[in-house]
């Protein structure tokens, strides 16, 4: 019984989070009917007065319910097992949802947001800087998000600044969208030497884990761009993908269209059929390596400047929000 309650409170919570503004206990009724949740509008409203005390959710009158902090917390621990595989449900959601065309240069982009203290970012810049200008983040361009500015579950809170960079997930929409599937493999730390990829040295499934790959490297500080941007030697995040073995020319071709928006992508690209340094390739298929779009904020947790939340597919960006990274320091002097 108890575990029945937990599972319906999780799915109010989830409802909740997922909806663009606070909503009544008949539109939570109505999203749980449709996530395969037999329940009435009654015991919606009970576990809604019960969540209430608990301060899981906020009761906001006519304008219905929304989740508090505390509730958002309480999803993102609880039932942990139930998590796995949420990363790639999301991973495809934000394939599905974007809306870029490299070819018109409009409509919005994967974005990751990085919260740090506003007092650091000039200081941040030049590090930032030097990830883009070696060739390892996801092309060029990026955004700064000021204080009070939100994109998807993460908002920039006074006296906090948010980095913004394209997230890799964005190749993907942009292969899918021109009828390529992808098979989102895993994420890993990829080895430089002289500035050329030479192994894999961790790497994480992304149907295996609830947080992203390189989320964990980053705070762990198991990353070298200081040595890879300085020398050519370090440890970069990557992602690897799987695409059909005929689409090779189509993907390089995507590829090109990417670079030439500033976009970028690939950073290697396999064969049919033969392993990609060292890693196996499924029948019919063949891997291409893609740079990993928090790598320009990792730098910054190696040389002590604290990242305090790295939101990986934070949420949706408008392409012409984008700025080149050359431009950083200007942006940054007009809101620190």
């Amino acid at each position: 019984m108890r575990e029945k309650t937990e599972e319906k409170r999780l799915a109010i919570l989830r409802a909740l989070r997922e909806a663009s503004g606070p909503i009544g206990s008949s539109r939570i009724t109505e999203w749980l009917a449709a996530m395969g949740h037999d329940i009435s509008e009654r015991t919606v409203r009970f576990h809604l007065l019960e969540m209430d005390k608990a301060g899981l959710t906020e009761n906001l009158g006519r304008g219905g319910r929304a989740i508090t902090p505390r509730g958002l917390k309480e999803l993102s621990t609880a039932r942990a097992f139930e998590k796995v595989g949420y990363l790639s449900a999301k991973i495809d959601q934000m394939t599905y949802n974007m809306s870029f065309d490299p070819a018109t240069k409009s409509g919005t982009v994967v974005v990751n947001v990085s919260l740090i203290e506003r007092s650091d970012l000039r200081r941040s810049a030049p590090q930032i800087r030097r990830v883009y200008a070696a060739g390892y983040a996801m092309g060029k361009l990026m955004a700064l998000l000021p204080p009070g500015r939100q994109v998807g579950q993460i908002a920039v809170p006074e006296g906090s600044v948010g980095i913004t960079t394209v997230c890799s997930i964005t190749l993907s929409g942009v292969l899918a969208a021109n009828g390529i599937p992808i098979n989102p493999r895993f994420g890993g730390l990829l080895e430089l030497r002289e500035h050329r990829p030479t192994r894999f040295v961790e790497f994480i499934n992304y149907d295996g884990s609830t947080l992203d790959p390189l989320e964990v490297f980053i705070r762990s500080v198991m990353t070298d761009y200081v040595g890879a941007t300085a020398s050519g030697n370090g440890l970069i995040g990557v992602g690897f993908r799987e695409v059909p073995a005929d689409s090779r020319d189509h993907v390089a071709s995507l590829d090109d269209q990417m670079h030439r928006v500033g976009l970028g992508g690939v950073f290697m690209l396999g064969w049919p059929g033969r392993p990609l340094l060292e890693i196996p390739v499924s029948e019919g298929r063949l891997g291409f390596i893609v740079i990993g779009g928090l790598n320009p904020v990792a730098i910054l947790e190696e040389q002590g400047i604290r990242v305090h939340q790295t939101g990986a597919m934070a949420g949706l960006l408008d392409y012409e929000e984008l700025f080149h990274y050359e431009e950083l320091e200007d942006q940054a002097r007009q809101l620190s």
